[in-house]
């Protein structure tokens, strides 16, 4: 089994930056890759961008591309998921996902979810 726990989320402006944090425990070692989704009120959850837990290759929505970045520590089993320039829209529940196979963009390939942290951006 794999924890996983978000934090750093919070209240900012438009066009302020925010990181957040999604710290793993359990069996970490089994980890594949890690993403981070996001879930605005009244929509689906859709896909932010991810890492390849080993090489860190990563992949990014449209959405996402340009205004955050995702990196991760493994010593410290941790991910991070950089925000900047960010809009009203952005607001939304971010979740961390960890997969045991690989890096995509669809919700099926992880295996483990965190509880999730809230960013709301006002205008």
């Amino acid at each position: 089994q794999v924890r996983l726990v978000e934090s750093g989320g919070g209240l900012v402006q438009a066009g302020d930056s925010l990181r957040v944090t999604c710290a793993a425990s359990g069996r970490t070692f089994s980890i594949n890759a890690m993403a981070w989704f996001r879930q605005a009120p009244g929509k689906e959850r859709e896909f932010v961008g991810g890492i390849m837990w080993n090489g860190g290759r990563t992949q990014y929505a449209e959405s996402a591309k340009g205004r955050f970045t995702i990196s991760r520590d493994n010593a410290k089993n941790t991910a991070y998921l950089q925000m900047s320039s960010l809009k009203p829209e952005d607001t939304a529940v971010y979740y961390c996902a960890a997969s045991l196979y690989g890096l995509g963009s669809g919700a099926p390939v992880y295996d483990y979810w965190g509880q999730g942290t809230q960013v709301t951006v006002s205008s």
